[in-house]
């Protein structure tokens, strides 16, 4: 059995580290400075919480010493604090960070180190990427990649069409940071909330905007290799208009805990929700001009004995699916790990990823 660290005892810390657990091959230490959090975690003989404030990288590095691997599901401005942490005891870095800069910082401290550090191991960055680069290479010339993932309640009931169904401090960042993408060949930045599309899939009517980070390090790899990529999130119609007026006119762009206490007193949260994946893909196959697709819908299920919202089933299996492709040896085990090396196919096979597979998801529930 391998011993490894979870940061953070929240919604997503909890069904990672149940998830780990119930596989009997890992033992789980899930940190959180809060007592009453960790008291919430499910009880499993292969879990145990301890109480770790991760600003005190000291107590973080002697906690660490000795596992296998610490996996941060943190808020994202605290997560470089756990990367420090791992460089200093040697132990393979995970997290679920949408933030660029912090994905700059782990890259940073990844040089020369002895271990290995993945960041961005969640759905979007994560998952998408892998998706993503997977249609990639099937292309002689790539021409475009367009990458839409959303959180969504499965039954809206207000007029933002939207139930919290992850972190509202994530959330709030991926609605006001600049976004990365590739225009003409170039590789620049966007503003968020921006460039609204409308598509369908399976007779349901979406929109889609630019939210930062999403991309994930894919912009850099692909860089010189496609005309157009960009990254965008999905919401049902109305909402990108209703969050730009809070944004802009109510200036709570500048005063983000505001948005967060409306955020948190007037949306519900949701065990009932849907994360819907479109990636679509354009370029040159033997000289002629073709799109590749892939397209799904996760649900909220039953996984690990216990029902989760298809937000922590998707996060979670993103980033344990890694750690187990990690300990089986099929990913580099040193320095900075993109998540486009993951091979879609070995994710999709591991026990983990099989969650973002409806197919063995429908067998699973027959059997």
């Amino acid at each position: 059995m391998k011993d490894v660290v979870v940061i953070g005892a929240g919604k997503i810390g909890g069904a990672i580290a149940l998830m780990l657990a119930e596989t009997g091959d890992y033992n789980v230490v899930v940190t959180d400075r809060d007592q009453a959090q960790i008291n919430k975690l499910d009880k499993h003989p292969a879990i145990s919480g301890k109480v770790v404030d991760i600003t005190d990288i000291g107590a973080l590095v002697v906690m660490l010493r000795g596992k296998f691997a610490v996996l941060s599901a943190a808020p994202f401005n605290l997560t470089g604090k756990v990367a420090e942490a791992a460089l200093e005891a040697s132990v393979h870095y995970l997290d679920l960070t949408e933030d660029v800069a912090t994905t700059k910082k782990v890259e940073e401290l990844s040089e020369g180190a002895d271990v290995a550090f993945i960041p961005q191991c969640g759905l979007a960055p994560g998952f998408i990427s892998i998706v993503a680069n997977d249609l990639a290479k099937r292309f002689d010339t790539l021409d475009s990649v367009r990458m839409r993932v959303g959180a969504l309640p499965q039954y809206p009931s207000n007029a933002l069409n939207y139930n919290l169904t992850w972190s509202t401090d994530g959330l709030i960042n991926e609605y006001i940071e600049p976004c990365e993408a590739i225009v003409e060949g170039k590789f620049i930045t966007v503003p968020a909330m921006e460039e609204r599309e409308e598509f369908s899939l399976d007779g349901v009517t979406y929109e889609a905007f630019n939210t930062s980070g999403g991309l994930g390090t894919l912009a850099k790899t692909l860089e010189g290799r496609v005309r157009t990529m960009n990254y965008r999130t999905i919401r049902y119609p109305g909402h990108q208009a209703i969050i730009k007026a809070l944004l802009n006119d109510f200036n709570l762009k500048n005063r983000r805990d505001v948005l967060k206490d409306l955020f948190e007193n007037a949306l519900p949260a949701t065990m009932q929700d849907v994360v819907v994946i479109f990636v679509t893909v354009c370029g040159w196959k033997e000289g002629r001009y073709m799109q590749e697709t892939y397209a799904n819908k996760v649900y909220s299920s039953v996984v690990a004995g216990k029902t989760m919202s298809a937000i922590q089933i998707t996060t979670a299996a993103g980033i344990t699916t890694v750690l187990d492709l990690l300990a089986d040896g099929k990913l580099p085990q040193k320095g900075f790990v993109r998540q486009e090396e993951v091979a879609l196919a070995d994710f999709l096979n591991n026990r983990f990823g099989q969650v973002y597979d409806p197919e063995a998801m429908r067998l699973k529930k027959a059997v």
